[in-house]
């Protein structure tokens, strides 16, 4: 196998253990706590998953978009000022989440408090990730990632039945030092002797401004088609739609690591050529992943799928088609962002407003007319209006010029093109 396809097969497994560690964590968290306890460190979850996705649209996107100069050290040095200011926003952040925590009363507060203690530690191990990915180490946070998932279980798993979730969120968030000690040892010998700049990410027009609206707008959109389908809709439909979502569960591992990883790969093709006609084969095999992985779904017996979503199911099983549909053109979807990104980074924010809220409107407008099925039906044609919008996008991006030809090349010149 090539360099580039074993970096990319370790993208696709560091992806999958940053998952599965944030799945593991939660249901272990669910066993232990009660229903009330579990109800504090879901609150406490989702506000990390929230200021995770900032963290990785403001500083992650933009690192991983960087281009490797070795003649000035770029590339180091933007590591290393990537994770200082991580480690800066992630103290100043946790230090508000504290006090905010310390306000709060009882269980919930102790809660908030924890995670501020251990936010800075969460923030950098992860955000070590998009360093490795920008140097084109995925193996390294591959590694990294590893070991988070290895100290995390059993930490939690020695924990008593019935423990607060604020000794949950601390147990969780200091099990994080081995990995980050080994991601800061592995990420070392590349930047050593590089300089940190916070300057670029204080300033005004800093790309990842733009990357937090698209995150926030995408994040937003999609809680507001959940609370407008809920007001509308039975408990029932709504839970059927979820749970043929997160069918698709490791459809979602692959397209993040598209994006998360795909930029410093997709980036060495030569020209805009080169960029689509890779990214094209990358969507097209998503494409077919996801049109197969709901072909399975749809295949497996009653008996089978409820075990996997017990009640629910039935239900469920009546969506996948139209959510498999959705997966395969999210698939192409995904790819069409992913060339944008690289070839014209700021041509993605128009497209991720407009298409966002498209879908929020289809499948409100689906479920009136033609209930669930029409919600879900709704969510794939917006997922494929927005693969055509953004491969239409594309294909009307200006071709870069040549390079002009050299009147008479030197021995010199030569040697510079060798």
């Amino acid at each position: 196998m090539s360099r580039r396809g074993l970096a990319a097969v370790a993208s696709v497994l560091d992806q999958a253990a940053s998952s599965a560690t944030n799945i593991l964590v939660l249901v272990l968290a669910a066993r232990l706590s009660s229903a009330a306890g579990f109800a504090d460190f879901t609150m406490v979850y989702v506000t990390f998953t929230v200021l995770l996705g900032l963290n990785m649209a403001y500083v992650g996107q933009t690192l991983v978009l960087e281009k490797d100069d070795r003649a000035t050290g770029g590339l180091a040095a933007a590591c290393r000022s990537g994770l200082s200011f991580t480690g800066a926003a992630s103290t100043a952040v946790g230090a508000v989440v504290a006090l905010v925590g310390l306000l709060l009363p009882g269980a919930t507060g102790r809660a908030f408090l924890a995670l501020g203690l251990v936010l800075p530690l969460v923030l950098l191990q992860d955000g070590l990730r998009y360093c490795f990915s920008a140097l084109r180490a995925p193996q390294r946070a591959l590694a990294a990632d590893a070991l988070r998932l290895a100290c995390v279980v059993p930490a939690l798993l020695l924990q008593p039945e019935g423990a607060s979730a604020g000794r949950l969120v601390l147990v969780w968030g200091v099990s994080a030092l081995p990995a980050l000690a080994l991601g800061l040892w592995l990420l070392r010998p590349s930047v050593r002797g590089a300089a940190a700049d916070l300057r670029p990410y204080l300033r005004r027009g800093h790309l990842g401004q733009r990357f937090v609206l698209e995150f926030a707008v995408g994040n937003g959109s999609s809680q507001l088609a959940v609370l407008g389908l809920g007001v509308f809709a039975t408990p029932l439909a709504v839970g059927a739609l979820r749970g043929a979502t997160t069918l698709f569960g490791p459809l979602n591992v692959l397209f993040n690591s598209a994006n998360s990883f795909g930029p410093p790969v997709v980036g060495r093709a030569s020209g805009k050529r080169g960029v689509v006609r890779l990214t094209a084969l990358m969507g097209g095999a998503l494409a077919v992943t996801g049109a197969a992985w709901g072909a399975v779904l749809y295949a497996l017996p009653e008996r089978a799928g409820r075990e996997l979503l017990g009640d629910t199911w039935q239900a469920a099983a009546a969506l996948l088609p139209a959510t498999g549909a959705q997966y395969a053109v999210m698939g192409l979807g995904t790819c069409a962002l992913l060339t944008l990104r690289v070839l014209n980074p700021k041509a993605t924010l128009s497209l991720q407003v407009v298409f966002s809220l498209l879908s929020v409107g289809l499948l409100l407008g689906g479920y009136a007319v033609w209930g669930v099925a029409g919600a879900a039906w709704g969510l794939a044609l917006g997922s494929a209006s927005k693969a055509a919008a953004g491969w239409l996008r594309v294909a009307r991006l200006p071709a870069p010029a040549p390079d002009p030809e050299p009147a008479a090349a030197g021995p010199s010149d030569q040697v510079r093109a060798a």
